[in-house]
């Protein structure tokens, strides 16, 4: 899968909150660029500032100082190109699956073709769920009519934070397994915010560990057979997720 540099750039991002009075610096500095048709996963302890740094790039956070381009050109609010996946799937319960799937074509008033949206239930395998409610779903069909919502939009940028945090391991590694297929088919870009080590080495082709202490990037880990269905059964899969793991002990 051939590669485009600066796709996404993320130069100089810092968010400074509020704190009872004084400031908390939850992101210092960071830098960040992912190619076209790549992925990276973010990992760090609690507070670190990965969902921060998810939502400012998704335009839905404001940045203390710093920029988000993409293909060089700034951006800080929501846009159809970047489709976001939240960890608590922001389905709304007295909408049918069908009508969560829809929302965000409709506010931004995008016509979607029923071949479309049908092609799209399908890939997911979601297409005998359209009448259904979020609270008669499980939580990995759930989890899939959130990524319904998103690539409708045929989003160039996908993030997602923690999107199968609340899973079985089966269902879990299911669903990884379906974002890669996803990946591969549909040529997008994914940043991947997780505190599972296996997820982040089985998905981000680049692992970027956030450090709390310093409120940046502590160091950027390449993981170049990242993609391969089987990865998970190889022995560099092993090795890299025992390097992640000795790494974010030196984070905390």
């Amino acid at each position: 899968m051939g590669t485009f540099p600066e796709f996404l750039q993320i130069q100089g991002l810092t968010k400074v909150f509020p704190n009872s009075g004084a400031s908390k610096v939850v992101l210092q500095e960071v830098n960040i660029s992912l190619d076209t048709y790549d992925s990276i996963a973010v990992v760090g302890p609690s507070g670190c500032g990965k969902t921060t740094m998810l939502l400012i790039t998704a335009g839905l956070l404001p940045a203390t100082r710093g920029s988000i381009l993409m293909n060089g050109e700034a951006t800080s609010a929501p846009t159809h190109k970047i489709g976001v996946v939240l960890q608590e799937y922001g389905l709304f319960p007295w909408k049918t699956a069908n009508e969560n799937i829809l929302l965000g074509a409709q506010m931004r008033k995008i016509r979607v073709h029923e071949k479309t949206l049908a092609a799209l239930k399908k890939e997911l395998g979601i297409e005998e769920l359209e009448r259904l409610y979020p609270h008669q779903l499980s939580g990995g069909q759930r989890q899939r009519v959130a990524l319904a919502r998103a690539l409708l939009l045929n989003p160039k940028l996908l993030l997602l934070d923690e999107p199968f945090a609340a899973l079985d391991t089966i269902t879990r590694e299911h669903l990884q397994n379906h974002l890669l297929a996803l990946f591969h088919n549909r040529n997008f870009s994914f940043v991947l915010v997780t505190h599972n080590i296996e997820e982040a080495v089985f998905l981000g082709r680049r692992i970027v560990v956030l450090n709390e202490l310093t409120s940046g990037i502590q160091t950027v880990i390449d993981n170049p057979d990242m993609g391969r269905p089987d990865y998970r059964e190889q022995p560099e899969f092993f090795r890299q997720v025992l390097l992640l793991r000795h790494t974010l002990k030196e984070a905390e």
